[in-house]
């Protein structure tokens, strides 16, 4: 068995883990750590694990790393670079936050506003994309867990500017987001009143997920982009449906975007082009690891839209996270991943 501690796990990326975990055949959970609830039973944090041999919260500095393979990372940005550093060298990592996605400190410092304090672990830390990364992921000691905005962008988008089918400097990316996205602290802005019977933008051109979008996609592209991107949050817990406007290159047509999409993601497990005419729903990934993907012709000639939908708090976070470790293990890489959608 492999012994796995999540840290973090007082929030929902942590829970979400630990919900997912439970289910993996070749897991074993051998510590939970949260600061303020420290010393708590986990079920009086979240009740609907009552029923469960859990271990009790405790705080970071005091586990015995000696009993533990495996680390999840569930912390808030700017707090995980010391602690990973930290972490004996036996200790495989993936991390949820932001700490290491972003490949230069510059690029680090720029959007997070501070300096990066273990460069040497960024150079070495790997990107978990898990579809497109699937090779240096498996090698890798630390891995990043992508964003929820970027997984969502990313995976429409890779392979067709991967073969020079769409206008890289004209993209569009309009995505929206079920509350969890904003993690479990309370803030005014995340009120019941504040968040229901409405949607609203936020992070207007600013979004610190930009960024990291526009490293993958320039990567695929094989120069610097900079997209255009744009949040908005939903009166609803989870999910996220992101709506991509491209323009075709001269001489390409849908049917060569859809190719393109399905040659790619052929035979992965949770990756799957739509029909033509079906669009997808966040309610047909709620609890799941899937992302859907969609495409359309726009009333232009030359452009076509793309739909993805996944659940922010799997595919977008913790699910991708097992995803990853799966992975880097050398395991089934749906162990633990294989569930159907929450609906209704």
């Amino acid at each position: 068995m492999l012994n796995v501690a999540i840290l973090g796990a007082s929030g929902y990326t942590g829970a979400e883990l630990l919900r997912l975990l439970l289910n993996h055949p070749k897991v074993a959970i051998r510590a939970l750590t949260a600061e303020r609830h420290a010393g708590k039973p986990y079920a009086q944090v979240f009740p609907q694990f009552a029923m469960l041999d859990l271990p009790d919260l405790q705080k970071i500095d005091t586990l015995d790393w000696s009993g533990i393979d495996f680390v999840f990372c569930a912390l808030p940005h700017g707090t995980t670079q010391p602690i990973i550093a930290a972490l004996p060298s036996h200790v495989r990592v993936v991390d949820l936050s932001a700490d290491f996605r972003l490949e230069t400190p510059e690029a680090y410092e720029a959007v997070y506003g501070a300096p990066h304090e273990q460069p040497a672990l960024l150079k070495d830390a790997v990107y978990g994309l898990s579809e497109i990364e699937r090779e240096a992921i498996s090698k890798a000691r630390l891995v990043a867990n992508p964003g929820c905005y970027p997984t969502g962008a990313q995976l429409p988008l890779i392979p067709l500017l991967a073969k020079d089918l769409i206008d890289a400097d004209s993209l569009i990316i309009d995505s929206k987001s079920g509350a969890t996205g904003a993690g479990r602290s309370p803030k005014e802005g995340l009120l019941f009143c504040e968040v229901s019977d409405g949607i609203h933008a936020y992070g207007i051109g600013t979004h610190r997920h930009g960024p990291e979008i526009d490293q993958g996609l320039s990567k695929a592209a094989g120069r610097d982009l900079r997209v255009r991107f744009t949040p908005h949050l939903m009166p609803m817990s989870r999910g996220i449906l992101s709506t991509i406007y491209v323009t075709m290159k001269p001489g390409v047509g849908l049917h060569d975007l859809r190719q393109a999409l399905e040659s790619r993601y052929e035979g992965e497990a949770f990756v799957h082009v739509l029909a033509d005419g079906q669009a997808p729903q966040t309610r047909h990934v709620r609890g799941t690891n899937h992302v859907l993907i969609s495409l359309h012709p726009d009333r232009n000639a030359n452009q076509a839209i793309l739909v993805s939908a996944e659940d922010n708090l799997v595919k977008g976070a913790s699910g991708q996270a097992i995803q990853n470790m799966n992975i880097m293990m050398g395991y089934q890489e749906t162990l633990g991943l294989t569930l159907t959608a929450q609906f209704p």
